[in-house]
């Protein structure tokens, strides 16, 4: 496929992206492939201060566009026959006593109950701490450098009260897919990180994706993220790019490209990495939000037909990744901004976000009926 240059044949993607910039974002990357080719485009800085435009194949924190990643290669342990999707967690991981109602399915569905680490909001807008996350402010800031082990971030949800009885509703949490990665650790006797690179990054040739551990760098080029906090009565900006992710772990560590992340959404849904039958599993959405495992399946809108999902933000970066059903459209794209405790970016992300999708998917065909039908 050709790149076309951002400023010919599809000025409404540019334009679209340029608008993200006077929201507030400081960095934006796009990539669209659809039956017109595949077009890149950039808009904003590279960093504050300076003039330089985002790289187009820069480096962003995907955050939990790493569920999707998860999801997959649990299920392709599935296909592999080391991992039972309705078998209970806990006879994998005995050592933390979970409730033996939970599957590893809920873990991946978010259906288990289990308390997020890194803090919980309640319906009746109550907020639950949990570890020092970025709504804590200079907390956060002060620890970014600190290694949590997954352990640990287990061990402090599962000291709290359960949101709800396994398998009752549906409650998104960071906790369910530390679980994911040390039962994949265990059930493979591998490192979550090579088993990875042996069943998705390898296989898809992701060179730009990277579990990063407890690493702080991301690899360049890249566009810089940043954090405002109150310290002293002052408000502060800091450069936030680089950190230590261990604090989300695989609720959203992982580092990625937007073309990466087009070969994998469009790879996994074109059938290239899981056996049909466990697709159509990850693919049905089972809970009030339309969420399936480790993806969201949700309707684009009119004459848009079913788009698979999932993006991510994460301390001042963020990713989208969005396909049809069959893999033969995509849309990725890497944000950045200045992240605050009061997540004042949370509106211009979600406005930002359904305008894209609108554009891109909104008036297309969205690939053949069985597969719409197979995202049921």
């Amino acid at each position: 496929m050709s790149i076309t240059l951002a400023d010919q044949d599809r000025p409404e993607l540019q334009k679209v992206i340029e608008e993200m910039v006077e929201s507030g974002f400081t960095g934006v990357t796009l990539r669209v492939h659809d039956e017109r080719g595949e077009w890149v485009g950039s808009a904003g800085v590279r960093k504050l201060g300076e003039t330089a435009k985002p790289s187009v194949n820069g480096h962003v924190r995907i955050g939990s566009n790493t569920k999707t990643f998860t999801a997959a290669l649990v299920l392709r342990l599935v296909a592999e026959g080391l991992i039972g999707l309705d078998s209970p967690a806990v006879d994998y991981l005995p050592e933390f006593g979970l409730d033996r109602k939970i599957t590893v399915r809920m873990l991946l569905q978010h259906t288990s109950g289990v308390f997020n680490f890194t803090g919980e909001y309640y319906e009746d807008g109550t907020f639950a701490p949990g570890i020092p996350a970025t709504t804590a402010g200079q907390e956060w800031v002060d620890n970014r450098f600190k290694t949590y082990l997954p352990e640990e971030l287990v061990r402090l949800a599962l000291s709290k009260p359960a949101r709800f009885e396994p398998g009752t509703d549906w409650s998104y949490s960071n906790t369910n897919y530390v679980l994911a990665r040390l039962l994949i650790e265990k059930a493979t006797g591998r490192s979550f990180a090579e088993e990875m690179q042996r069943l998705i990054l390898g296989p898809l040739g992701l060179s730009g994706t990277v579990v990063p551990e407890t690493g702080a760098e991301i690899p360049e080029p890249h566009t810089h993220a940043y954090y405002r906090y109150e310290d002293a009565g002052q408000q502060k900006t800091v450069d936030v790019t680089r950190q230590n992710p261990s604090w989300i772990s695989t609720g959203g560590d992982m580092i990625s490209t937007t073309q990466d992340l087009h070969t994998f959404i469009s790879a996994l849904m074109g059938g290239k990495l899981l056996p049909a039958p466990l697709l159509a599993e990850m693919c049905k959405p089972s809970s009030k939000v339309g969420y399936g495992l480790g993806v969201f399946v949700q309707d684009a809108g009119e004459n848009g037909g079913t788009v698979i999902t999932h993006n991510g933000g994460m301390a001042g970066h963020a990713a989208l990744m969005y396909s049809t059903p069959d893999g033969s459209k995509t849309l990725t794209a890497a944000l950045n901004y200045v992240d605050d405790t009061a997540l004042s970016m949370a509106a211009a992300f979600q406005e930002s976000t359904q305008k894209l999708v609108k554009e891109v998917f909104g008036g297309g065909r969205t690939g053949s009926a069985d597969a719409a039908e197979s995202a049921q």
